[in-house]
Parts: structure tokens; sequence; C-alpha cells
């Protein structure tokens, strides 16, 4: 026989207890409660208090679920996260929901942003929401409809999407005149690179070694830990830059960045950006832009 509803610990002491769960850390489940800390401790003390068991093992600046918290959470964080969804679809009713899209900083800057326009002009009554993180967000936890992923076809998600293939080339502001990438090109210019997550053939290193160079100094070298400020430095003209082709096609097809030495080889990275959704069947909004989504992706081919 299940446990009466008179016995139940109340909602503010599960949601307390849910919010530690999913952050582990009291401080950051205030934050997200809009509470004190003092007052998600008395939740969770009421709680424990209530079950006769402790939920939490408490140390030095960390905390961890003991085997009847993390019981009670994997039911508890699933019973919540069902009324989140319920209450937040009743809190919707015929208001417009927009659509969020998630995507890198570096492709949400270079591709999507450059292309909303497109998009309002043909669908002005679509809201749209974009969230610009490098972190890859949970698309059903975070209230995300859309994700653009950079993955290999072997990593990413089966339901997602093919858009276009990643390649890159070395690129530079036509006013450097950089007619051909060598030794003695890469001893009087500066290299900007990517200082982020290691990606293929995306670091000036693993780049030179692909053409025997990997033993020449440079002039110097110029890092940035976002992908769309190496572009921007590029398109200042502060040295030289390898280019996503996908992400500066409308770079190079305007002259604001030239590619370094017609003979200089296109790398192809074995990775592709895909497009992945929340929902097996998205709503009319979320499906019209992945429509135009895929418009897009495949104009550039």
């Amino acid at each position: 026989m299940s446990l009466s509803l008179a016995r139940l610990g109340s909602l503010d002491q599960i949601r307390g207890f849910v919010a530690v769960g999913r952050r582990m850390s009291i401080t950051l489940a205030a934050e997200d409660l809009c509470i004190t800390q003092s007052a998600v401790s008395r939740q969770i003390a009421a709680l424990e208090e209530a079950l006769g068991v402790r939920l939490f093992q408490r140390g030095y600046r960390s905390i961890g679920f003991t085997p009847e918290g993390e019981r009670l959470f994997r039911t508890a964080n699933s019973a919540v996260q069902q009324l989140q969804e319920a209450i937040d679809a009743i809190r919707q009713g015929a208001a417009r929901q927009p659509v969020t899209i998630t995507a890198s900083i570096g492709v949400a800057a270079l591709w999507l942003l450059p292309r909303l326009g497109a998009l309002q002009r043909r669908h002005p009554g679509i809201d749209l929401r974009v969230a610009a993180t490098d972190k890859v967000l949970d698309l059903r936890a975070e209230g995300v409809d859309l994700a653009i992923r950079y993955a290999s076809a072997r990593s990413a998600a089966v339901s997602a999407t093919r858009l276009f293939d990643e390649a890159i080339v070395p690129v530079a502001h036509p006013s450097l005149r950089v007619a051909r990438l060598d030794a003695a090109t890469l001893k009087r210019h500066v290299l900007i690179e990517f200082d982020g997550p290691r990606r293929p053939l995306l670091r000036w290193a693993d780049y030179l070694d692909t053409l025997a160079l990997a033993g020449v100094q440079p002039a110097g070298m110029l890092r940035f830990n976002q992908y769309d400020q190496v572009i921007q430095a590029a398109l200042a003209g502060r040295g030289l830059a390898l280019g996503r082709r996908p992400l500066i096609a409308p770079m190079l097809a305007d002259g604001r960045l030239a590619v370094i030495g017609k003979k200089t080889p296109v790398r192809e990275s074995g990775h592709a950006y895909f497009l992945d959704q929340a929902d097996d069947d998205p709503r009319d909004e979320v499906r019209a832009v992945m429509e135009w989504i895929g418009e897009e992706s495949r104009a550039m081919t």
C-alpha cells in the first residue's frame, strides 16, 4: 500500500531536495529557487527528519547523496520535471511560445545571426530565442527546441539531421596580401589561434603539421577562447586565421576575407554540423524553423 498523502513530504521540501540534487550545491539551489541558503537547508533538514534518514553526505565544500537520497532523487526528479512541464504548458496557454535554438557561440555569431533577417521576413509571426553556449545542453531539461551541434558522424545523435560538413582553410584580410602559406610567410605574420576545446585541424600546430611546416616559428601568436573573436581579429587584419569554411563563406564571397594561396589545400576535419530536435513531433513553429535551417544549409552547397 502506498504512503498516504497526509504523510507525504511537503512540495517545498521535495522541491528543495530536487534543486540541491540537480546542482549538488545548496548555494546554487538557493539561487535557482530564489530563496536563502538557510531556507534550503531547513527544507532538507525537515525532509530528512520526516523520513528518518539522511539524504545527503556533507563534506568540506562538497555534498553527495546517501543511498536513500539517490533512490529518492531518481523518482522525485522525474516527478518534478513532469510537473514543471505540465505547469509550463498550462501557463503558456494561448500565448505565443518562442522557438528556442541553441548553438555554440561561434556558430550562433557567424552562421545563425547573420541569417535571422531572412527568417523574420519569411515567418514574422515566429518569435525566436537563441541560446548561444559552448555547453551541450539537455534539450528537454532546458526547454530548448532545436540545437545545431558540431560532431563527428559517429557521435551525432541518431535523430539529428546533417546540415553541412566542416572544412578548414587558412585566411587573412586582403590588405595583408598573403599569397601563399610557407615558411617565409609564417615568419612575417602573426597566427591567430582558437584557444578553446581541441577541434580537428583547428589548431595551427595540427594544420601546419599536415603541410610539413610544424617546425617553423611564426612572428607571433594571438589567442582567443571564442571562435568568433578569431574571425573578428582576422577581419581587422591582425594576422592569419584558420577559417571554418561553412561559417565564413559570406566573408569569402564578399571579399572581407581571402583564402591564403590558391594551391593551399582545404582540409576536411571529418566533423560536421547537425540539427537536433527535442521532440519527435515538434509544433508547427519549430517545424518551420527546422525547414528554414535546412534550406539555408542546402543553399551553401
